[in-house]
This record gives structure tokens, sequence and C-alpha cells, in this order.
């Protein structure tokens, strides 16, 4: 009985079952292939069998080499076939399969052939399958005829050979960088797409030679493109070579600026837009510069077209980060995109609002975004979150009003992450508004009441264990703390148990109160909730006061902990059970650069309750084992810093030597990593000699020299000086590998008895000041700047000179000095002209080092630099500027 037709649309949700490739098999598919063979071949029939193969091979099916072999040749078959919609689907299915060499030869002469074919279409697809799957050795016989497609009079024959020539350029450049004529003749063509490509093929074969790209350029801005995506290309590889020129340090004489504000007037829009974007993202560009780009991207904010808003919003929300006054013109153009239907269109437009608007508009903005938040989704929410907390910062006579406003949204139904973005945005507005602190608070409080997410309930508490015994009246919040000890899950209640002790061990007054409120505690049904209050109560004394024997203790349970707790973790992990206990002040404070791969992405800082740093383990308690176990060095003390290990050897050399600098507070050892990468010989009595004529503050006292180093097997050699105790002495070292080389028979093993010294010269290496410097970041740079004495505070300006961009010279500071950037100041946004960066560390002796830098672009090009240096003792202070000024 035949089943009843049913349209598409009645069902969205069974959308797979009209898919005419369910539940097709392999196996079927390839007995269906057999028809490849038939002596009448039935195109259509042939077309859907290649349609269901290449469907297979899409969703990761995968071929034996038989099968693979056994299609491939059956397909070659259908060249016989003179139906041009088959052709076309051998075409796909071949390259598809991707024969391999001996099998490519069947089809060459058939593709070629097609290639020289009167069918336009068989040539243009031959050349593409031939490059797709061809060598360099048949690449050569056919470069004449590609030449020819490059210029023919047929645009898809050209735009194929040029399209094909991009390909052939990351595998065959010498062949492809040939046809350069042949690609410049077809950069004026009259024809939209070979001009395109042609443009791009050209550009790509002279891309490393920067003075024949600004011929390039040059010749092609005169009015010779016609092509708009041409013209784009045009407008991006300009872009690039006004960013290299050397002459745009004067913002009068920038090069090719008259054709970047030339499109700004042609015909296609598409044209219009890239020249205003990239004007826009120009290297210092200036107001009167940017005054035609911001124009006509007004004028995009009212199109019809939902891509022309989009990109004219999103172009102008960037600008707005580095020049919000250039953005106010469109400000009233904006305000009507926020009841736009396209939601990312109203989103942009609400941010943007944010950015430029000033304090008078900031109540109005608040009325339009609270009937706007409703209808986008978390995601976009989350971007009004973060704008709305930059304005705070930027009015903060505003806060009241803000603060509601993330107040009344923090209640309202949310994921996780938008909740986050709330609650961070809050904890940043308290710790930098002192005025909202208390209102800031209260708000939190009242979002735990009935908050879902463990996680924020528990960061809360914990920040306001910090915050609350610090404002005016702490009692208020003791309601909110204790509560949750009743009504939350176990890891929220021993979250809350803690904070309640927090507020007993800083505020007198209450000290008898949460005395109390701890001995309820202790019948809780959860191990971790009476562990924690009974520790607590012991901590706090009978009467509520705290213990005045456990100054350390208080230190460690109410303070501030400045030790990553990854490093913690691993040392608790390291640590053996034995009579000395375990001591915190051996945990490693340096947080370990982490590996490429396991970076966060650019652009995305640590905000708010997620700010504390975390590093991967680090190897500090391996190397002080080890140093220790040696003889020569165990008086030394205690290990102060090991760096990360630096490369003495190129690759592939003979012999790979690496170092590791281990600074103790009145020596240097020198820890060379050596491995024998020749099998044939055997090294032994492996030392490194070392001059230090260029480092007259060290003087070498001991050496330990390895006995004996075979081929493919690590070993270590030590050398180490003595400096002055405390200073942070720097100097340059040259090394020479020494050693006896023996000569090992491959058939036995073993090495000849007799051997020759020998020596090889290695890289040369210095003791940096930033070697003196551990990276230990702080979880709130604010507070611990405040808590800092500001008689040690030293502050002076620098001049920088000319750098390529603010962020090289941000980059440049923090590496010269080793320290660990706080809250994500190290990301400095595009088209800066300012930037504040915030560092902390620990200097060797111990001493807790804070700086602050703020830099500014002194005309085009030139940086300057205030520094601010808080310690604990102001000869480091003094010891900061040194190192900068002599740096």
């Amino acid at each position: 009985m035949a089943q009843p037709l049913v349209k598409k649309d009645d069902d969205r949700d069974d959308e797979a079952d009209y898919s005419p490739f369910l539940g097709i098999e392999k196996g079927a598919v390839l007995q269906e292939a057999r028809v490849f063979n038939d002596p009448q071949l039935d195109p259509r029939r042939c077309s859907q069998v290649i349609t269901k193969l290449l469907y297979l091979l899409n969703q990761g099916e995968t071929f034996t080499k038989v099968e693979a072999t056994e299609v491939f040749f059956a397909v070659t078959k259908l060249f016989q076939s003179k139906d041009i919609g088959l052709r076309r689907m051998v075409y796909v299915m071949i390259k598809e399969l991707s024969p391999s060499a001996d099998e490519v030869i069947i089809v060459t002469s058939s593709l070629m052939k097609d290639m020289t074919s009167k069918t336009d279409m068989y040539r243009a697809n031959a050349i593409r399958v031939l490059c797709r799957i061809t060598d360099g050795t048949l690449l050569t016989q056919i470069e004449r005829y590609l030449k020819q497609a490059i210029v023919d009079k047929n645009p898809v024959v050209a735009s194929a050979a040029l399209v094909s020539g991009i390909h052939l350029l990351q595998t065959n450049p010498e062949i492809v960088k040939r046809w350069s004529n042949e690609v410049q003749e077809a950069v004026q063509s009259r024809a939209a797409l070979v001009q395109f490509h042609a443009l791009a093929l050209l550009h790509q074969i002279r891309q490393n030679d920067r003075l024949a790209v600004n011929k390039l350029v040059s010749s092609l801005t005169k009015g010779s493109v016609r092509s708009p995506l041409a013209q784009c290309l045009l407008i991006r590889y300009t872009s690039q070579v006004i960013r290299e020129s050397a002459n745009n340090n004067q913002a009068g004489d920038r090069p090719f600026y008259d054709f970047l504000e030339g499109c700004l007037r042609h015909k296609a829009e598409m044209v219009i837009f890239e020249a205003a974007r990239a004007i826009t993202e120009l290297n210092g560009v200036t107001s009167r510069e940017l005054t035609p780009a911001i124009t006509v991207l007004q004028l995009f904010l009212s199109s019809s077209k939902p891509v022309l808003r989009f990109a004219a919003v999103r172009t102008l929300n960037k600008v707005a980060m580095t020049h919000p006054m250039a953005v106010t013109n469109c400000n009233i153009d904006m305000e009507s995109l926020i009841t736009d239907q396209n939601r990312s269109i109203a989103t942009l437009a609400i941010t943007t609002l944010l950015k430029t608007g000033n304090e008078s508009s900031v109540d109005r903005l608040m009325k339009q975004i609270t009937n706007f938040m409703s209808d986008i989704a978390d995601e976009f929410k989350i971007v009004v979150v973060e704008a709305i907390r930059s304005l705070c910062l930027k009015f903060p006579l505003k806060h009241r009003s803000l603060m509601n406003f993330l107040s009344n949204i923090l209640r309202e139904e949310g994921g996780f992450e938008y909740k986050k973005a709330i609650v961070d945005s809050i904890v940043i507005l308290i710790r930098d508004i002192p005025e909202a602190k208390e209102s800031g608070l209260l708000h939190l409080c009242e979002f735990i009441e009935d908050c879902e997410f463990t996680y924020l309930s528990t960061q809360i508490l914990h920040f306001l264990g910090i915050e609350g015994p610090k404002t005016s009246d702490p009692s208020k919040y003791i309601r909110y703390i204790y509560n949750r000890v009743h009504l939350e899950n176990a890891t929220v209640r021993a979250g809350a148990v803690s904070t309640l002790a927090k507020f007993g061990a800083m505020v007198d007054t209450l000290k008898p109160r949460v005395f109390v409120l701890l001995r309820r505690c202790l019948f809780d049904n959860d191990d971790e909730v009476r562990d924690r209050a009974t520790l607590y109560l012991n901590t706090l004394g009978g009467d509520g006061a705290v213990v005045e024997t456990g100054e350390d203790v208080k230190e460690f349970l109410f303070g501030s902990l400045d030790i990553p707790l990854v490093n913690l973790e691993n040392s608790l992990k390291n640590y053996e059970p034995s009579e000395e206990a375990f001591d915190i002040n051996s945990v490693p404070k340096e947080v370990k650069t982490q590996p490429l791969a396991e970076k966060k992405a650019p652009g995305k800082k640590p905000t708010g309750l997620g700010a504390p740093p975390a590093g991967p383990p680090s190897t500090v308690d391996a190397y002080e084992k080890l140093l220790s176990s040696i003889p020569e060095f165990a008086n030394f003390g205690k290990l102060f810093k090991s760096s990360a290990p630096v490369e003495l050897t190129e690759a592939e050399t003979e012999y790979a030597v690496n170092v590791v600098k281990h600074i103790f507070d009145g020596h240097v050892v020198f820890q060379y990593n050596c491995t024998n990468t020749i099998p044939e010989q055997l090294l032994e009595n492996v030392t490194v000699i070392v001059d230090a004529s260029e480092a007259e503050e060290f003087a070498e006292v001991a050496s330990k020299p390895l006995r004996s180093l075979p081929y493919d097997s690590p070993g270590q050699t030590f050398v180490a000086f003595e400096k002055p105790e405390g200073v942070p002495a720097i100097g340059k070292f040259s090394n020479m590998l020494r050693f006896i080389v023996k000569e090992v028979d491959p058939s036995t093993g073993e090495a000849e008895d007799d051997g020759v010294e020998d020596e090889y010269q290695l890289e040369e290496l210095e003791v940096v000041a930033a070697d003196y410097m551990l990276k230990v970041g702080v979880s709130n740079f604010r507070n611990a700047w405040e808590t800092m004495d500001a008689d040690c505070e030293r502050v002076d300006e620098y001049g920088l000179g000319p750098r390529e961009s603010l962020a090289e010279a941000v980059n440049a500071v923090i590496n010269l000095l080793g320290m660990q950037p706080c809250e994500g100041t190290e990301v400095v946004p595009n088209n800066s002209r300012s930037h504040t960066c915030l560092l902390s560390g620990v200097y060797i002796g111990n001493v807790k080092v804070l700086v602050r830098l703020q830099f500014g672009l002194d005309g085009p090009k030139d940086v300057a630099m205030k520094l601010a240096v808080r310690s604990e003792d102001e000869a480091v202070s003094d010891a900061i500027h040194e190192i900068v000024a002599s740096g």
C-alpha cells in the first residue's frame, strides 16, 4: 500500500527521516557500484551511486585499500560517458578518493584530454582535479596548459587555474612562482572572480618580498581594479603596507590613506565597509582620519539590510573602546537599534551606547535595557553585564542605580555563567568603589538566600568573610551567613562556618555571638562542618577571644593565602609523614607559566571571584632535593628560585645541552642537562668550562662533572658560583662543553678503552634581574596595595623610546622585571593610547613587591611610562627602579 505524501515542514522534529541516505550501508552501495561496469551506462543511476559513495566518505566511513581501488577503477570507466552532469560527479569522486601515485597514471590521460577539450566545463574541472591529485613531476608536464588556462578568455577556466595555483603554492611554490607574468595579466581581467583570484595568488607569490608588495599595492591603487571582491582584498593589502611602512610615524604623511578614504565613496557596499573598517583599525588613527569612516558607518546603521547594520554597529563597538568621543554622534541612530529584531545587533548597540554614553544618559539607558534583557539569550546578557560594569567604573557616582540594576537581574532566571558574570561584576564594583561596598554586599547576601549554584554561594561567602568585617556595621551580615548553616548543602554550610569564624576573629564585638553560633554547628550531621567548627572554636578562646599563642594559626586561618593552591596541593601530596610537621613556608610561591596549549583565549581576563591565579605543579621541590643531595651544594641554604631550561645548542646538533639557573641567597648553580645524540659515541668525564670574565661579581666555587654520557641517556653536570649575599648580581657567561669521547662498536655496544679529549662550543648564558624575582600573584591587587606600607613607595617616570605598539612595551617591561601580571592587565586593547598594568612578585630575600605601571603614547610611537613600586623594604623598591633604569 502506498504511503501518504507528507510535507517536510509538517514535522520539523522528524527532518532526519526525509534524508534519501537514511539507512544506507557501505556493502550495499559497493554492490550498486557495479553499474559503472555496464555496457550501456545509465547516467542518472550512476550519479545516484556516486552521491551515496560521497555521502559515506563525508560521514567518516573508511574504505579498505582493495575497496577504494575497485571503486576508483570503476569510476574511471565513466569517462566514456558524454553526460556533463555525470562527468562532474566523476571529477568530485576522484578528488575525494585521493588515489595513490600509481593509480593517478590511470586517469591522467583522460584528465589531460578533458583539460584541452572544447567544453569549458570539462576544462575547468579537469584542471581542479589534476592539481589536486598530481605531484611535482607531473605538474611540470602540464605547467604549459595551466599557464594558458590562467589567461583563458573563459572566466570559469581562468578562475579554476588560479584557485589551483593558490593550493599548489603550499606544496610546489617554485613552479607556481614562475607563473607571475600570466597572473599579472589576469589581474587586469574584466571578469570579477578572475581578478579577485588573480590578486590573491599574486599577493601570495610576493608576500615575503615587502618591496614587491609595496609596488603591487602602489600600482593597483591607481584605479585598475574593477571587481568589488578584488577591491576588498586590495584594501586589506593596503592596510598591511600602512602598518609595515616606516613612514606611518607621521599621521599627516600616512601612505595610501587617500586611497582608503576614496574607497568610502565606492558604489559597492562591501568595499565601503571594508575601507571604513580598515581606517578604524589603523595604528594611531586620529579623530580627523576617523571622521569619514564613522560617517559612512552611521549611514549603514539605518540600512534596511540586517548584515550592514550588524557590520556597522560591531565596528563602532570596537572603535568605542579606544575613541568613544568619535562615536557619540551615532548614539541617536544606535538607540533606535535597541529594539532591532536581530538580537545580536541590539546587544552590540546597547554595549556601544554604554561605552559612549555620558553620565546624564545613564538612567535613560537603564530603562531601555531593563525591557531589553528579557528578550535575549544568556550569552548576550553577559556582554551587557560586562559593559554595565565598565560604565559603573567610568561613572562611580552612578553606582547606586547600576548596582540596583545588577541586583534585580541577579534574581531573574538565568544559567550559571550569566549569574557568575553578574556576581563577578558586583564584586569588582565593591572592590573598586568604596561607596558601593555595603549595598553591594547586601545584594550578594540577598542573592545567596535563593542561589541554586553551590560554587557561587561558597565564593560569595568567602568574599563576604574578607570584605564584611571591614564595613561600618558587620553584624547585619551575620543573619544571612548563619542561615546558610541551616538551609544549604554540606559544602555551603562548611563555607558559612569559615566565614562566621572570620567575622569573630576580625570584629571584637561579634566574637561572643560568633562563638555561640559555632557551638551550635558542632551538632551538624556533616563531618567537614563539624571539623571546621571544632577547629575555629579551638582557635577562638572559650570567651570568644582569639588565643594569644596562636598568631601563626590566626594568620593561616584568617589571613590572606598568598600561595597558589595548586602548589599547596602538590606539596601536601609529596609530604611524607614524619616527626617533622608540614611547613607551609616550604610551599613554592612561584606561578609557573602554562604551556601554550593550556593558555586561555586572548582577551579573556580573569576577573571577579575567578581571579586567584593557579599554575601547574612546581618543579622547585624536585630541584631542591636534587641539589641538597650533592655535598658541594648542601650548605648553600634554601633554594629561592629555579629558572626554566635555557637552550645552549641548536636543534638536531651532535650534543643537546640546556641549562637551569638555580638561585640561592649567596650562590648561583648552573645545572647543565646534556644529551648525546650520536649512537657510535660514549662521552666520559663531561664538564662545562665557564668563563665568567663578563660577570665580575661571580666567583666559581665548585663543579660536579658527569662521569659517563651514553647515547640518548640524559645526564647533568653542575657549576656553582658565589655572589654577594642578597644582591641581584647580573652577568654574561661563556660556556664550553669538554669531554673524553670513545668510539662504540655498533654490533656489540661496547666502547673502546682509549678515548680522545674534545670540546664543543655552547651558546652564551646570562643571569638577569628577572632571575631574582618569583612570580607570585595576588587575588585582590587594590587591597594588597593599600595594606603595603606607603613609606616604601617609590615613583618615577621613564621614556621607553619608539615601540611597535603599546602591547610590545608592556610585554618588554613584564619580561624585564619577571613579575606576575594581576587581574588580566597584561592584555592591551587594540589601538589603545594608554594602559595600566599591575604586577606582583617576591624579590630575593622573600620580600613582597607590588608594581603599578602606567603607559602612554608620547607622540605617534614613543612610549612613556610611570612606575610606582611598593614593597616591604624600601631598598627593594629602589632596586626595581634601578632595574628599569638600566634595562
